[in-house]
């Protein structure tokens, strides 16, 4: 072999060793920025870029105000709801009050089949169910601002957990880049193929409700009808005989969500 021969292979090689370190550096250091958020963040996984994957729904996420707990987990000090940004001084809404702020965020949304359910007024908000009126299952779960009467999508399960109508996925309804929570109103393509089977009953649910509250909340009782939705269920719970909260259950690992951004208990409406 020639020098002229040598020398070119041994800069070809050369380069080539340098260009792998290289890009074995450049992952390196994109794993170690990022790291397990980048992998694994939310609702997105790497297989499935358009939503929840089998996987990911089943794993407890925190997301927003409150913290999800595993069935039977403690939760250390807390209570049972806080003021999150809400001004302590506005006038509680009414029922009504509620349902038409609810009606016209649907309205604003050409949201076809789809009407409010429960209503429940709190001092820092009200909550109301909107629901499929085909199915009768719960489509998603709004919040109403007192002071200003206007509705947005509740936070936690409502846009973590939510298979059709919630989460960073395709045909999503609360996108964090756009549509009902991100605010830019454009048309969706509601999936049709979700399925409203959960895996945990609402007999367990209950259940695991109950331990989580025997574990932090000594006396509290949990509602034995939890609301189904497209990925989870939510109930409140009682002290004393009177609703003191409101938490959610994961319907395929029984993950407890406590809703801590209602407030006092004023009044209800089924």
């Amino acid at each position: 072999m020639n020098k002229t021969l040598s020398t070119s292979l041994s800069v070809i090689i050369g380069l080539a060793l340098a260009g792998g370190i290289f890009f074995a550096g450049s992952m390196y250091a994109r794993a170690n920025v990022y790291g397990p958020a980048m992998m694994f963040s939310n609702n997105w996984n790497n297989n499935q870029a358009y939503g929840p994957s089998v996987m990911n729904r089943n794993r407890g996420y925190h997301m927003g105000p409150g913290m999800t707990f595993a069935p039977g987990a403690s939760a250390g000090a807390g209570n049972y709801g806080r003021n999150n940004g809400t001004n302590p001084d506005s006038t509680p809404l009414t029922v009504e009050q509620a349902k038409q702020a609810a009606e016209k965020y649907i309205q604003s949304f050409n949201l076809s089949g789809l009407e409010t359910g429960e209503v429940m007024i709190f001092d820092n908000n009200a909550y109301v169910v909107i629901k499929e009126s085909d199915t009768g299952l719960g489509a998603f779960e709004l919040l109403v601002d007192p002071a200003s009467q206007i509705a947005y999508p509740e936070y936690g399960p409502n846009m973590m957990w939510n298979l059709k109508y919630g989460g960073p996925g395709h045909g999503s309804m609360m996108a964090g880049n756009g549509g009902m929570m991100g605010g830019w109103n454009y048309q969706y393509q509601i999936p049709s193929d979700v399925s409203a089977e959960l895996t945990v009953t609402p007999e367990q649910a209950v259940q695991y409700a109950q331990q989580y509250l025997d574990n932090n909340y000594a006396g509290a009782t949990a509602a034995t009808d939890p609301l189904p939705f497209y990925g989870y269920y939510t109930l409140a719970f009682e002290k004393d005989g009177q609703i003191v909260g409101m938490l959610s259950i994961n319907g395929y690992n029984g993950h407890i969500f406590l809703h801590t951004w209602h407030g006092t208990f004023i009044e209800e409406d089924e």
